[in-house]
């Protein structure tokens, strides 16, 4: 007869507990990998973009849009390149040739090469992908620095 007698409160609460941790567990690891597939997804996004970016610059200086002693905010918005929703471009630094490094004041005149610093970021700050390159004041008949 002792063993129809059923399980105690206590052996029911103890299953009960081990049960609602095994589910606290695994509704935590099914978040944290949510959450890491949204994170991963943003910086390959931003990837992609900061490297359309800086294409986009490249194509725009190479069809005639180079910009003596650029700033920072010369090449901000070049033709053919929209950053997708949620995510600012921009070039956060400009450096210039001076014929032996870069330096951070345009020398004069102008060498003809300029290290830009580009940056795509997203608007939740999950995201920050940063690029540099290089860009060449295209030759044409005449140009002293191509001579």
């Amino acid at each position: 007869m002792r063993d129809d007698r059923g399980e105690t409160l206590i052996e029911l609460l103890i299953a009960v507990v081990i049960l609602g941790i095994g589910a606290v567990a695994i509704g935590a690891g099914l978040t944290t990998a949510v959450l890491a597939s949204d994170i991963h997804r943003k910086q390959a996004t931003a990837g992609a973009t900061v490297r359309d970016y800086g294409e986009a610059i490249q194509h725009a200086v190479a069809t005639g849009g180079y910009v003596a002693c650029a700033g920072p905010g010369a090449y901000t918005a070049p033709s053919g390149f929209t950053a997708p929703s949620g995510f600012t471009a921009s070039v956060t630094a400009t450096k210039y040739w001076s014929g032996s490094a870069w330096v951070g004041s345009c020398p004069a005149p102008d060498k003809g090469l300029q290290q830009l610093s580009l940056q795509v970021a997203g608007s939740d700050g999950r995201a920050t992908e940063r690029v540099v390159i290089v860009i060449r004041k295209p030759c044409g008949l005449g140009d002293p620095i191509c001579a």
